[in-house]
């Protein structure tokens, strides 16, 4: 089977966490601050807070906006439900915005339609999680201006993106937004194994995160509410979570960032060559837009159901009899049971929608061969031609 996502592990890979596992310290040590300070670095972002999950750190990055009962999040239809899971964990009122038929991300015209009615009503959103899908940027400085004129906050998940860059700045930099949030699952871009990191330029909400990612316990005698009882002295000072990530899962996330540059180059390569490769048939390929470089975490075509004769599932079930690892990212947030129980359904988000019944995420990591590309090309062909 060809899968559709796959971890690059070297040598180097190897050699970085058997160092840690050699060491004192296996977690609450020196790596995982290198580690925030190198991605810190390689996106221009101020701090870097690393935590166990990208979901853990989306949580972690609503606490630090304050979300909480009452609050407003909205984010994309088109995402994995972390991205509005997040923000229930918090007590939130979640809701929904229509993606861009062409790029998946976020729509800024259904945004700013939904944000009008919404200031009708007066149920503007605090925080917007625009999501960039497949590993493009949303159009982040559509998104900002619309932040100015309503007043909410913005968190990007970037949980596909690190190695892209929106308007010539790497996507990370938080440039258009409070926090910005990575992945680092093992079929991203760069991977720990599991783990996450939230991105920030203001100190307050760096240290907030910091607090709340272990426990809410503070050593700072400056933050305590009292004098230290001895060298020894801790207080809680807030309800939080065990969301540390490992200095042994930090190691490995040090030693793959030497190579993130190389795995986008050749995920953009092998995302051109299917660009080519897919022509002439009956499917839409992805689009980049102008101010965007995606890291393309995903490669995902919409096959033109009106032309072929057969369905997306038969197509589906035919790619994958043929050893070839498909599959659909994502299915609809807002037609997941447990939002529908709360009165969304898809027929609010008609472009997620169509989206849905025509999407399929081909093959795509760094150590695929141009041979397995073919392979995936000539089953697309026979699926869908005979």
């Amino acid at each position: 089977m060809i899968p559709y996502g796959k971890q690059d592990i070297t040598q180097a890979d190897i050699d970085a966490v058997v160092a840690v596992l050699k060491s004192d310290c296996l977690t609450q040590g020196p790596v995982m601050t290198r580690f925030e300070q190198a991605v810190a670095a390689r996106t221009g972002a101020d701090y870097g807070v690393a935590a166990n999950s990208a979901t853990s750190a989306l949580h972690l990055a609503c606490r630090a906006l304050g979300v909480g009962n009452g609050s407003r999040v909205w984010t994309s239809a088109i995402t994995f439900v972390a991205s509005a899971n997040c923000a229930r964990y918090c007590g939130a009122d979640v809701d929904f915005v229509d993606i861009d038929p062409n790029t998946y991300n976020m729509s800024p015209g259904a945004l700013e339609i939904k944000l009008a009615e919404a200031e009708s009503t007066g149920k503007l959103p605090h925080v917007l999680i625009p999501v960039h899908m497949c590993g493009q940027s949303c159009d982040m400085a559509a998104i900002h201006a619309l932040s100015r004129k309503y007043g909410f906050s913005i968190i990007e998940d970037a949980s596909h993106a690190i190695g892209g860059a929106y308007q010539g700045r790497p996507v990370g930099s938080c440039f258009y937004s409070d926090i910005t949030v990575f992945s680092f699952h093992p079929v991203k871009i760069i991977t720990t194994g599991e783990g996450g990191m939230a991105m920030t330029n203001d100190p307050a909400l760096a240290r907030k995160m910091e607090l709340l990612r272990s426990h809410g316990i503070t050593r700072d005698p400056a933050e305590m509410t009292h004098d230290p009882d001895g060298p020894w002295y801790y207080q809680q000072i807030d309800l939080g979570y065990n969301y540390r990530m490992t200095d042994i899962q930090a190691a490995l996330g040090i030693s793959q960032l030497e190579r993130l540059d190389a795995f986008v180059s050749k995920r953009r390569d092998l995302a051109r060559r299917y660009d080519q490769l897919l022509d002439d048939l009956a499917v839409i390929t992805p689009k980049v837009i102008q101010d965007a470089s995606s890291s393309w975490h995903l490669y995902i075509i919409r096959f033109q159901l009106e032309a072929i004769d057969r369905s997306r599932k038969e197509i589906f079930d035919f790619l994958r009899q043929k050893a070839i690892g498909v599959n659909v990212h994502y299915i609809p947030v807002p037609a997941q049971p447990y939002y529908n129980s709360m009165g969304f359904g898809i027929d609010r988000y008609p472009e997620s929608e169509k989206y849905y019944q025509e999407a399929v995420s081909l093959p795509l990591f760094p150590a695929m061969r141009n041979a397995d590309q073919d392979k995936v090309i000539c089953s697309i062909k026979e699926a869908i031609c005979q």
